[in-house]
């Protein structure tokens, strides 16, 4: 029943139209992979408060790049922040953001959390900068909801994300899990976790899984509508899945 459901929510909001206000939307001005990815990291960095907040750090941020990070950060970055002073170094040793992260993916494992852990790693490394809260540590815990919501975009290819990073099953990605996300799926009780942590991104991860084997954050732009737009109803989306109030393990 959730899965029709499911379906049902993705069928009506996984369209471009509904992407608006939404840092995603900035990718979209860079067909340029290599510009495309840069875009992604600050935007997924900027990703959290209000969406309005979002969308003018997230526009400032470009605007004094000249709208091309790529050229900004190889020409300048006098003034860049340590996360994109990491960035630069890893992309004059990788070539590109993609390469370093492809260089941690592990065929056997089940998702791509062993590649994340070593690409925020090396980013961390070459920043030279940990105490930063645009890494977080997904060794220690954090469910890293904006590098998830990163690849999301980065990975993914159809109307919504832009996609580039080929090479990344869809099947490994993680679901980016921030405090709405957590409670809608408390409500749906896909987990009973009360902390927002990895360990609960991974439980919820491998229930969606079971639903979208191949595709695993197949729902998560659907869902995350249900707090940004105006016009959606979350009460009564939960109302249609026929939920049954959670109860704990």
């Amino acid at each position: 029943m959730k899965h029709e459901i499911l379906e049902k929510l993705y069928a009506r909001y996984h369209h471009r139209k509904f992407v608006h206000p939404d840092p995603l939307e900035f990718l979209y001005d860079y067909p340029d992979i290599h510009e495309r990815e840069l875009v992604g990291l600050v935007a997924s960095s900027l990703a959290y408060g209000r969406v309005a907040q979002i969308l003018k750090s997230v526009g400032s941020a470009l605007k004094r790049m000249d709208y091309s990070p790529r050229s900004f950060l190889m020409e300048s970055g006098k003034e860049m922040a340590s996360m994109l002073l990491g960035a630069k170094k890893i992309i004059r040793q990788y070539g590109s953001l993609y390469a370093c992260f492809m260089s941690g993916l592990k065929v056997q494992a089940e998702t791509v959390l062993p590649a994340l852990s070593c690409f925020v790693e090396q980013l961390g490394h070459a920043s030279g900068e940990w105490k930063n809260s645009l890494l977080p540590c997904p060794w220690k815990g954090s469910a890293c909801k904006r590098y998830n919501l990163y690849l999301r975009w980065m990975v993914r290819k159809d109307t919504v994300d832009p996609g580039g990073w080929s090479g990344i099953p869809l099947s490994k990605l993680m679901v980016p899990l921030d405090t709405h996300m957590h409670r809608i799926c408390l409500s749906l009780g896909i987990t009973y976790r009360k902390q927002a942590d990895m360990r609960t991104a991974t439980e919820i991860t491998r229930a969606f899984r079971a639903w979208s084997p191949g595709d695993p954050v197949r729902y998560d732009f659907a869902l995350t509508r249900l707090g940004i737009r105006r016009d959606a109803d979350p009460k009564k989306f939960l109302e249609e899945c026929v939920l049954n109030p959670p109860v704990p393990h």
